[in-house]
Order: structure tokens, then C-alpha cells, then sequence
């Protein structure tokens, strides 16, 4: 069989296997075949069947790398009618399609160096939300040439509509869902752009030589030729075998293209374009079969290898489960968690997640460094260093998010507007010739000291010779901007180090409302209860980096690397290591204005009327866990959430003391103090069997923070979080492997089988986030909605099943 007759009996058309001959004539009509590039550039199938095209691509068929749910070890039911599949194009990176039941939406991903994605509803004859179903086993990928090409099948109802086509960024996609614009009718715009049409109308103002200098910086002629490019052109081609409807983006500044194809068998199917909506119906009945294509001129990212990410004790560790054959399922799960993180790890740097966030998150990757040390090999640490520093502001503080293709344009072309208000034309002028250059996001207050922990880390490493830990200083300025962090580091330090009150620790910025940005890991806007002060910034990454600075310094004295450090109160560090430790000392101090302790009656009347609070059938269900569980008998302690403007507890019991286990050796007392509330079963503490540790309980704060949390219940005490579990477990790990005794590692052992033998069961520990609902009575695990698919701190589970491992002598 020739590979292009192959590619057709893979993806399939209306279920009859295409001949060769009519593969042919569709090439020569212009008409799309499954497998070939001719829904994108032109693209010819020489008489071999192999594709020629201008850097001669090549054509593969290939499985999906990852699905969700999988069979075995995924609970379908806790899905809701989403499904997924993550495949590797041909230059190795993430393109991945999720199918979103409840919506009718159809989502490609694409993790490359513009996080691309190309979305479009379905709906079925009544208007509601079609039934999707996968069409083929597995996709066929084109390239790597000037364009890359991925292909799959699609099984729909017999009379669809398809439309709400949105190309271009996944940030866009995530804006376009967030804002609910996938119930829209569906020959809407999809997604507006404020900025651009607002760009737009300032060109069109300027005088007429001005005006073309603007319009050339975008490679435009005219004002309708740039405001073309805000929507999709959609056209389409029938013929007498086989139609394809053709959508195609430009980028606003006209240097990049997607293309999107929608394919079928004329023979079975009648299609109908009209404006921006296409109509698809099978008159004989049974499922309308098409195949979707999807194409860039993107540029790839460089995907590594598992050889490259873990070291030799994880690969044999792995290759130990794989040889288990009496527990299959464990390797499946190792397995998938593997290639999970492949998925997310290129050379320019780690991604945060899939679907949502397939870009750089400086405290994702971060955290995630931290957790995975064990397993890591030692050159990842230095590409997450690497990355950091190479996006580090001129005052030394980390980028939290960057912004790539479609979305920098959207936060350029903001600044373009501002500089044309303000009659700036000049630096206008420049901002538009550089209108897909990547931004920074600088607003989070915890990636800044999580950075010298994970430069220090690896400084201090002894795995990596000193000539590399030398070579990687020298390079792109590096050992400038890392001494750049500390000098910012200690700078926020000093206020608190000089007096040591609360309303000189560290404080989230101000949102334009007045209120406190939650500008730390629980970054949505109700994350922090309203706080001004959040404890794990101000508790652990503070004083930790504070110690990360003097074990950088010494490492770089011992390398022979004398930084140049004029900043105070660096400067006297580097001088004067008694200053430091004093530093360090006044920060380590600072737990204790986050202390609360409640009295029995307290804790009981909190409780009760947070279970009050709550809709019939969750605080009937709560109630009677309260009831079987027994009310607290002691005085309840735990580290508050945070602190409010004017430096007092907002009382919220939290997953984030765990963190310290990881970071720190600790006694059993001091363990067990801070693992307490986090076992202490909800709705007094954290812990919900056949789920896991809750991220929070705001059973003891004020009634707003409730408000808020119902509001806003990305980090509410409804969902427990991947990441948060995992740094117990890890944490959990370390301090059993360093008891004295097994009188001291016994309640350990407890705490950590009980949370394992939890999320377990919840048949969710893969997954970014989960929550519940309440069911008859029962407590039913489900997926929470804008959960990440492949999320890297998640992945960290590697980590823990390493640990977890019994060590042959």
C-alpha cells in the first residue's frame, strides 16, 4: 500500500477506503487529503505517494502519546464528557485535542514557541451541543518544513453546525471560555479584540505619511487589509469524491499563518458554508466522519529527551516497575506520568501545563525543580535556572508568566495605544515593528525567592563539575543576573530584617479596586482570603532565600567567581556574613504572626455555621462527617493563610505549611504541628477521605471569605491540588527517611499512607485539581473544570513514587 492511500485508511473517509487514483485526483482538484499538506501551503504527492513540498516533509501516522480518560486507570464518570488526546508532531512538540462535552467545542493545542490553538463548536440539529466522538485511532503529522501539519478524525450526528472558529492563541481560547463566549450563536464574532480594533482606529486617524509608516511596521497597505486579519477567512471547495472547508488566520502583524481544514466525503456528506458557519449533513443518516487539519508556519521548540530529564537511579527505578509484571497498572501510570513530562520539557524552557498554560511559569517550573531533584538529571536544574535568569527584569525580579504570539500582540498592541493617547508616535512606531515580542508578566511576589533556593541547589550540587557550574555563569550574562536576584532579594528582605513587625514583611501589590492582588501560588482573586501578607511567602520562601543567598555566595567563592555587588544591603553580606545570619534570624521569626490557636467552643461554633452556610445538600452531608468525626477536643493551631492590611490573621487553615517539610530537617514535634491540621479530618481541618487534603478551610474566617471562596473556588475548600499533595508526600518522605526512630516515623507513616490511600482513591491523583460533588448522599470525586490535563508540578508524583520505593541496600 502506498503511504498516502496509508494516510486515507487511517483517518478514513465516510468509513470506504479512498483508491489510490482518487487520492491523486483530489491532490490534482486542490482538494485536502488526510496526510497531505494541501489544506496549507501548496504541496504536491509525487507518484510514489511520499510528499514533495519545499523542504520536503515527511508524513507519519501516529498513536496518541497520551489520552484522557484512559481505560484502567481513569474514571470516565469523573470526566463529565471531556476527553483528550496529546500527540507529538513531527519536530517533537505537544499538540493536543480536547473534546469538551457539556460545550460542543473542539480545542487543538498547540505547545510550540507561539502556543497556538485553533477552536470551533459543534452543534447538532436542535441547536444544543453535538455529540463528539473520535473518528480515528490516531492522527498523521506532516514536517518539520516551513510548515507543520497535524490530521485526525472526527465522528459527529448526521446534521451539524460548526462554527465560533477562533485561531490564534491558546490564551485567547482560555479568554473566549472563561468569558463563556462558547455559548454564543454561531456565526458570532468568536472573540473580539479590543486592543486591536482599537489599534486600528488610531492608525486610521494619523495623518496620511505617518500612517503608511505604521501601516508598512505591520506589513499592511491599507486600512482594510489590516483590519481583514481580526477574523478567520473561511472558503470552501466541493468535489465530486471529497469537499474541504478551508479557514485560515493571519497573524495581526501578518508574519505567521494557521490553517484549519475541515475534510469529508461528498459521497456521503453534503456541506454548506454560509458567512463564518458550516453546515455538514449525512442525508442517508447515521455519523457525519470528517477529518480536521490543522497547520502552522510557527517555529517549533526543542523538545528533550527522557535521557536528558531524569538521571540513571530513576531510569533503573523505572525500568524495576516496568519488569513488575504482577502490577501492570503501575507502570501504566509511571509511564504516562513520563511522557507527561516529555511533553512539557524543551530546551528554551518548561512549560506549565496542558491545555491552559503551555508556556513558561517561572514559579511552576521552580517548584517543580524543587520536587523533582531526586529524579532529575542535574542539567535540568541549570535549564530552569537558565530560564529564569534569561527573563529576569532589570531590577532582578522573576518572570511569572510570558506572553508569545497571538497574546503578545494583544498586550503590545495595549501599549501602542497608550503610547499613541499620549502622543508618543516614535515609541509607538517602535512597539508596532515589534508587535509579537515576548512580554513578561512581573506581578507574583513568590517566584522571586523561590529562584536563589533553586540556584543554590544547584550551585551547591557536588554532581556537577565546577568548570560547568563556571561555564553556565559566564554565559548570557548570567552570574550578573543572578547577583541581580539576591540584590533584590535582599532589598525586600531589609525592611522586615531592621524591625520586625508585620506591616514590614512582604506585601502583595495593590489591584486598581483598592484590594490586595493574590500575588503568590493561589492566584486567583479570592486565593488568599483578601489578604495583604501571605504566609508561605512571608514564612518560608523568605527566610529560605535569605539562607539561598549566603550558600550562593560561598559556592561562588569556592568557584573562584568574585561578583561585583554594590547594591545594599548585598553589598554587606557579601562583606559581612554576621549581617546575613542576622537577617536570616529576624525572617525565621516570622511565622509567628501567623499563628492562630482556637479554643474548643471556637472551633465548634466556626463549624457549625460554616456548615450552615452551605447549599442543603453539602452541609447536610458535612454535618454528619462533623457528627461521626467528633468535635476537637484541644486547642486547634495552625499558620493562617494570610495577614490583612493591617497585619492581623485572616484565620484560614492550609495546605502550605507542608511545604517547610520539604525544605527543612525537622523534628517530629515540629512535623507533626504542622502536618495537624492538614490530617485533622474536614470540616475541621483538611482531610476528606477517598479525596485527599483540602487546599483550604475557611470554616474559622469571616463570612466574606466564604462569599469569596463561592465565588471564586479555584483555591477553595472544595478542591484539593495536585501540587499541594505532592509536597506532602515528598515532604512526608524526607522527614520518615531522616527519623531517629520508629517511634518517631510512626505517625508519619500514617499521615502519609492515609493521604496516599486518599487521592488513590479518588481516582484523580494525576490531575492538576480536583473537587466533588455531593450525590445521593455520597461524596462523588469529579475533575474540576479548567483543570490542566498534563501539569508539570503534578508530574512531581515521579518524584514521590521514587522516594516512596524501598532502597536496596
Amino acid at each position: 500500500m502506498t503511504s498516502l492511500a496509508l494516510l486515507l485508511g487511517v483517518l478514513g473517509l465516510g468509513g470506504v477506503a479512498a483508491s489510490y487514483s482518487q487520492a491523486e485526483a483530489w491532490a490534482r482538484d486542490g482538494i485536502a487529503l488526510k496526510g497531505s499538506a494541501a489544506s496549507g501551503p501548496p504541496f504536491r504527492v509525487g507518484t510514489s505517494g511520499r510528499p514533495i513540498g519545499p523542504s520536503d516533509s515527511r508524513i507519519d501516522t501516529v498513536p496518541p502519546y497520551l489520552v484522557f480518560p484512559e481505560p484502567g486507570l481513569d474514571d470516565p464518570a469523573a470526566y463529565e464528557g471531556y476527553r483528550t488526546r496529546v500527540y507529538q508532531d513531527a519536530s517533537g512538540n505537544a499538540f493536543q485535542v480536547y473534546l469538551k462535552g457539556s460545550s460542543g467545542r473542539v480545542v487543538n493545542l498547540w505547545a510550540d514557541a507561539a502556543d497556538e490553538s485553533v477552536g470551533f463548536s459543534v452543534r447538532d440539529s436542535s441547536g444544543k451541543p453535538a455529540e463528539l466522538a473520535w473518528g480515528s485511532s490516531g492522527a498523521v503529522v506532516t514536517g518539520p518544513a516551513k510548515t507543520r501539519s497535524v490530521s485526525y478524525g472526527l465522528e459527529l450526528p448526521s446534521s451539524v453546525s460548526i462554527g465560533l472558529f477562533l485561531l490564534g492563541s491558546m490564551r485567547v481560547e482560555r479568554d473566549f471560555q472563561y468569558a463563556g463566549r462558547d455559548s454564543l450563536p454561531l456565526g458570532t464574532p468568536a472573540f473580539p479584540q479590543s486592543e486591536l480594533s482599537e489599534l486600528i482606529d488610531h492608525i486610521a486617524k494619523l495623518k496620511a505619511p505617518e500612517r503608511v509608516r505604521h501601516l508598512s511596521l505591520v506589513g499592511a497597505k491599507t486600512i482594510d487589509v489590516l483590519r481583514a486579519r481580526l477574523l478567520p477567512r473561511a472558503t470552501a471547495k466541493i468535489g465530486d469524491t471529497a469537499w474541504v472547508v478551508r479557514v485560515e488566520q493571519v497573524s495581526f502583524d501578518g508574519k505567521n499563518h494557521l490553517w484549519f481544514a475541515l475534510e469529508g466525503d461528498a459521497r456521503e456528506t453534503v456541506p454548506a458554508l454560509s458567512g463564518s458557519t458550516v453546515t455538514v449533513r449525512r442525508p442517508a443518516g447515521g455519523p457525519v466522519r470528517v477529518s480536521v487539519r490543522v497547520t502552522t508556519d510557527a517555529p517549533a521548540l526543542t523538545p528533550l529527551t527522557r535521557a536528558e530529564i531524569f538521571n540513571e537511579e530513576f531510569r533503573r527505578f523505572a525500568e524495576q516497575v516496568r519488569a513488575d509484571t504482577a502490577h501492570p497498572l503501575r507502570f501504566r501510570r509511571l509511564e504516562r506520568e513520563v511522557r507527561g513530562v516529555e511533553l512539557l520539557c524543551y530546551r528554551e524552557k518548561l512549560m506549565a501545563g496542558l491545555p491552559n498554560f503551555a508556556t513558561y511559569f517561572g514559579r511552576d517550573m521552580l517548584m517543580t525543580a524543587l520536587l523533582m531533584q531526586p529524579v532529575w538529571a542535574p542539567a535540568m536544574s541549570e535549564h530552569v535556572v537558565a530560564s529564569a535568569l534569561g527573563k529576569l527584569s532589570p531590577a532582578g525580579d522573576v518572570s511569572h508568566e510570558e506572553a508569545l504570539g497571538g497574546q503578545a500582540i494583544r498586550e503590545n498592541a495595549a501599549e501602542y495605544n497608550r503610547l499613541v493617547s499620549a502622543g508618543r508616535l516614535a515609541r509607538a512606531r517602535v512597539r508596532l515593528g515589534q508587535l509579537a515580542a515576548t512580554r513578561e508578566n512581573y506581578i507574583m511576589v513568590d517566584d522571586d525567592f523561590q529562584l536563589p533556593v533553586v540556584a543554590a541547589r544547584f550551585l551547591a550540587d557536588p554532581r556537577v563539575p565546577a568548570d560547568r557550574k563556571r561555564r553556565f555563569l559566564q554565559v548570557e550574562g548570567r552570574l550578573g543576573r543572578l547577583v541581580s536576584n539576591l540584590a533584590f532579594v535582599a532589598r525586600k528582605a531589609a525592611p522586615y530584617a531592621r524591625d520586625p513587625v508585620a506591616m514590614n514583611l512582604v506585601s502583595f501589590p495593590r489591584a486598581p479596586d483598592g484590594t490586595w492582588i493574590s500575588a503568590s501560588w493561589r492566584d486567583s482573586r479570592a486565593g488568599y482570603g483578601g489578604g495583604r501578607f501571605a504566609m508561605d511567602v512571608n514564612a518560608i520562601w523568605v527566610p529560605h532565600a535569605l539562607e539561598a543567598v549566603g550558600t550562593i555566595l560561598d559556592a561562588l567563592k569556592q568557584l573562584g567567581v568574585t561578583p561585583v555587588t554594590r547594591e545594599q544591603p548585598l553589598a554587606t553580606f557579601t562583606r559581612e556574613r554576621a549581617a546575613l545570619q542576622r537577617a536570616v534570624a529576624a525572617w525565621k521569626g516570622a511565622e509567628r504572626h501567623f499563628r492562630v490557636a482556637l479554643a474548643p467552643n471556637d472551633v465548634s461554633e466556626g463549624v457549625a455555621a460554616r456548615v450552615r452556610g452551605l447549599p442543603p445538600a453539602e452541609g447536610e452531608f458535612w454535618h454528619g462527617a462533623a457528627q461521626r468525626t467528633g468535635a476537637v477536643a484541644d486547642t486547634l493551631r495552625f499558620l493562617a493563610l494570610s495577614l490583612d492590611g493591617a497585619g492581623r490573621p485572616i484565620p484560614i487553615v492550609n495546605t502550605d505549611p507542608a511545604m517547610l517539610l520539604l525544605l527543612d530537617s525537622l523534628s517530629r514535634n515540629r512535623t507533626l504541628e504542622l502536618i495537624g491540621p492538614i490530617t485533622l479530618p474536614y470540616p475541621w481541618g483538611l482531610f476528606v477521605d477517598d479525596l485527599g487534603p483540602l487546599v483550604a478551610n475557611d470554616a474559622y474566617a469571616a463570612r466574606e471569605v466564604w462569599e469569596g471562596f463561592h465565588r471564586d473556588p479555584y483555591h477553595s475548600p472544595t478542591v484539593v491540588w495536585g501540587r499541594d499533595v505532592n509536597a506532602l508526600l515528598a515532604g512526608l518522605a524526607r522527614q520518615i527517611r531522616a527519623a531517629s526512630s520508629p517511634s518517631d516515623s510512626g505517625p508519619l507513616d500514617d499521615a502519609l499512607q492515609r493521604t496516599i490511600t486518599a487521592v488513590d482513591r479518588s481516582g484523580l491523583r494525576h490531575a492538576e485539581l480536583w473537587s466533588y460533588n455531593i450525590e445521593n448522599g455520597r461524596l462523588v470525586p469529579s475533575r474540576y473544570g479548567t483543570s490542566s490535563d498534563v501539569q508539570l508540578w503534578s508530574l512531581t508524583d515521579l518524584a514521590v513514587q521514587y522516594l516512596l520505593e524501598p532502597k536496596t541496600p
